[in-house]
């Protein structure tokens, strides 16, 4: 489909529309909405990683002032309402299911972490809910609890569920293990590496929020929530919950500050607000604290790898394997057993022409917070594990880690992997070497002489990656288990004055979508952008969609707003050729907004066609519908890939261990950008994220499951003073699964960081590996070793 467009705003760094009501605090999130007649919910959460539940009384806390009614596990199931579960079934290597572990909302019988929810507590306001839920009073009997993924698949670990023996939830594997294992078996060398991968606590700057009503004479409900995916959440909720039919229930998102993942899934509260709204007749809020996020929120990563590259005597890559256990957590969330194994595993040999590639997976149940996808979901963890197995192969072989990557890159495409994606474009070298260039790779050495004279010790490291972005391909989707497509719906309503309405089933929280989307339609059409507004967030308004998630908004939701852009500027061409008397759509172009007849002064502007065509004066109806609307869906036929390479510089006390980031380069290829400022500012944020995985954020449990690290006292995260300022490039080749060539751009930062800065680390401390984060103790006892291991002179 031939998609025009004027091309005057479309790829240009324009301010961000959305950002002034946002600095004059004029946003409108889902805690600002107070509704007649509105109740507050808090709930009341287990302080047991593990127990079984003997009692709860709630007599003296609905006795307590303003209470409206306290709800227990028992009422939920009582009322029939369905349990939570995971949406995307994986397979074990037998073909057997996986053991889903279905996650009741309100606990029963028995509680599974810290911050399982075992009542909620509904009251006039929040200080008297919170009251009132310190006078419930359960009575627990504590039982033996596990919280690493290694302890919990020994045998004799606390069981956590009795239809996951061992507590394992699948045994997946990925790849051809005889091919493998041959390409193993005639290496020169061999590269093993054993490495952990953080656990992390999204913290989005607002946290969770549900604010929930029912209308009891037509049995519908409304919910402001905020959420990455209004519209999915509903479906979900439908499916899963059994509360109402789908078309009875309506999500709507305001905006939303932040979620990287985290705001994708359906929670336990979420299904608990609307079982309250309809129990207690009265809207009911619930908003989360700091505390809760940190404890109920899904959490990210905490991976456990071992992974071997083999490598001929020339320095090519023959073949990579890896055996990883993913920490699940107490119960499946929405899409937990994706994240380790289809978006991740298919990702591992990276930017890399290897032959043959094995991956097995082991998801595991733990007594700890549910875990699934946080910005990058699964090709963070690809990426660390074959750039750190890289890094260290070159170390081995007395390489230098630029050129063994150089050497082994793709350089062909379209490129299908071990795994089956196909890469469509990109050249992995030159953004390397791009990359290199702004960092001053070659002038490193002089740099680090400089530091050792000031007795610091000074690492350069580097990393590339790939992912797959454009979630997605309904058909790949289907192969992979998923229980429907990712495909993206937008409508475009052109009003009499010419002004326009889009509607997209895309989720704007953060990343841009009033400003990037008013620029491709206001192009389209030839309209300013203040004429274009975009409408999103609300299930009940627009068509379905599937939210923003996977860096899917450009490439896949603007996808669908191409096709509806060309679909009325078609039909605008149809009414421009009855009213100006031309014998064929042909004869009328349109350029700049204006409709001409070829050959003669005759034009109409949009807005004039767009008056006309309310009118139905100037056409005939029976031929052309009147009006100026259009729907589409935009299906791709592929995922969309960017990729990178992130070099890193750092510099080290010796006595402190402290690590100082003295330079940052991001060189990627994003294919065609919307908005360069945009995309930039993603990026920024994205490496801010990685470069606090490496470095100092780790969500800690103590073998009886606290959370340890369950506040900002205890929780670090990157501050500017960390940070330094980071040097963005780009290198576009345009992709192919869209009209507009766009790739995505919202997670590469989180995932290029923490190898690159990881790899900067261990080459600053000449040592094989650190695991992340490489905090200043960690670094400090790493140089204490190396020491006492260095021969006495």
């Amino acid at each position: 489909m031939t998609i025009e467009a004027a091309g005057r705003s479309f790829g240009r760094p324009i301010r961000r529309v959305e950002d002034p009501r946002f600095l004059k605090g004029a946003g409108r999130y889902t805690d600002d909405v107070t509704l007649h007649g509105q109740t507050h919910m808090v709930f009341v959460r287990s302080p047991h990683a593990h127990a079984e539940i003997v009692s709860i009384d709630t007599s003296r806390a609905a006795a307590a002032p303003g209470v409206v009614r306290v709800l227990t596990g028992e009422d939920y199931a009582a009322a029939g309402l369905g349990m939570l579960f995971c949406g995307w079934p994986a397979k074990s290597r037998s073909g057997e299911p996986q053991k889903a572990g279905g996650y009741p909302p309100l606990a029963r019988g028995r509680v599974r972490f810290v911050g399982n929810i075992v009542a909620a507590v509904i009251a006039e306001t929040r200080a008297q809910a919170e009251d009132a839920a310190a006078l419930v009073a359960v009575d627990y009997r504590p039982l033996p609890a596990v919280t690493d993924v290694l302890e919990a698949l020994r045998e004799g670990a606390p069981q956590l569920h009795d239809d996951a023996p061992g507590n394992l939830v699948v045994d997946w594997e990925l790849g051809d293990a005889a091919a493998t294992e041959a390409a193993f078996a005639r290496a020169a060398h061999v590269t093993r590496i054993e490495l952990r991968n953080n656990r992390l606590v999204p913290n989005a700057m607002e946290p969770r929020a549900t604010n929930a009503v029912h209308d009891p004479g037509s049995g519908e409900f409304t919910m402001w929530i905020s959420t990455q995916n209004p519209h999915g959440l509903k479906t979900f909720t439908a499916v899963l919950t059994g509360i109402a039919p789908e078309h009875k229930l309506r999500f709507i998102a305001g905006d939303v500050g932040g979620g990287f993942g985290s705001k994708a899934f359906v929670y336990a509260e979420d299904a608990i607000t609307l079982f309250a709204a309809r129990e207690t007749g009265r809207p009911v809020k619930w908003t989360a604290t700091r505390s809760e996020a940190f404890l109920a929120d899904a959490h990210g990563r905490d991976h456990h790898t071992i992974a071997e590259l083999a490598l001929d005597r020339n320095g090519r890559f023959l073949a990579v394997r890896a055996h990883t256990r993913a920490n699940m957590g107490a119960y499946l969330s929405t899409s937990a057993t994706l994240v380790p194994t289809f978006m991740s595993a298919t990702l591992l040999t990276g930017q890399y022409h290897i032959p043959a590639a094995h991956a097995r997976v082991d998801c595991v149940f733990t007594n700890t917070a549910p875990v699934d996808a946080y910005r990058g979901a699964g090709r963070p963890e690809a990426a660390y594990v074959i750039e750190r197995l890289v890094d260290l192969a070159a170390r081995q072989t007395g390489r230098d880690p630029a050129e063994l990557r150089r050497i082994n890159m793709v350089d062909r495409f379209p490129y299908t992997n071990p795994a089956g994606l196909t890469y469509d474009s990109c050249d992995f070298r030159a953004v390397l070497d791009k990359a290199l260039a702004a960092a001053d790779y070659a002038g490193f050495l002089a740099r680090r002489a400089e530091a050792a004279r000031r007795g610091r010790l000074r690492g350069i490291g580097m990393a590339t990656y790939i992912e797959a972005c454009g979630f997605g391909p309904s058909r790949v989707i289907g192969q992979w288990g998923g229980p429907a497509g990712a495909w993206e719906s937008s409508e475009i309503r052109v009003l009499p004055t010419g002004q326009v309405e889009v509607h997209t089933g895309c989720m704007n929280h953060g990343q841009g979508h009033e400003t990037v989307f008013a620029q491709y339609v206001a192009d389209a059409f030839g309209v300013p952008m203040e004429s274009v507004r975009l409408i999103y967030g609300d299930s009940g308004r627009g068509q379905h969609g599937n939210g923003t998630v996977g860096s899917r908004s450009g490439p896949v939701g603007i996808g669908a707003l191409a096709r509806s852009t060309a679909r009325i500027i078609a039909k605008a061409r149809r009414i421009a050729r009855h009213t100006l008397g031309a014998d064929s759509d042909e004869e009328i172009s349109f350029e700049n907004g204006v409709f001409r007849r070829t050959g003669t002064n005759q034009a109409l502007t949009f807005a004039e066609v767009a008056w006309l065509a309310h009118g139905g004066q100037s056409f005939p109806t029976d031929e052309v519908e009147p009006g100026l609307h259009a729907a589409a869906n935009f299906d791709p036929p592929n995922f969309t890939f960017p990729a990178g390479a992130h070099v890193c510089e750092v510099e080290i006390d010796p006595e402190t261990g402290r690590t100082g980031i003295v330079r940052f380069v991001a060189c990627d290829d994003f294919g065609n950008l919307g908005n360069p400022m945009i995309v930039e500012g993603q990026v920024h944020g994205g490496v801010v994220q990685g470069i606090g995985q490496a470095l100092m954020e780790h969500a800690v449990y103590d073998p009886d499951g606290q959370l340890l690290s369950a506040s900002f006292m205890d929780y670090a995260m990157p501050r500017a003073d960390a940070v330094p300022p980071v040097e963005v490039l780009f290198h576009a080749t345009p992709a192919t699964a869209n009209p507009m060539g766009m790739k995505g751009c919202g997670e590469a930062g989180a995932i290029g960081a923490p190898p690159a800065v990881i790899n900067a680390v261990v080459n600053a401390l000449d040592i094989d590996h650190l695991d992340m984060p490489a905090t200043p103790e960690r670094v400090w006892r790493a140089l204490m070793a190396r020491r006492a291991a260095a021969p006495a002179d």
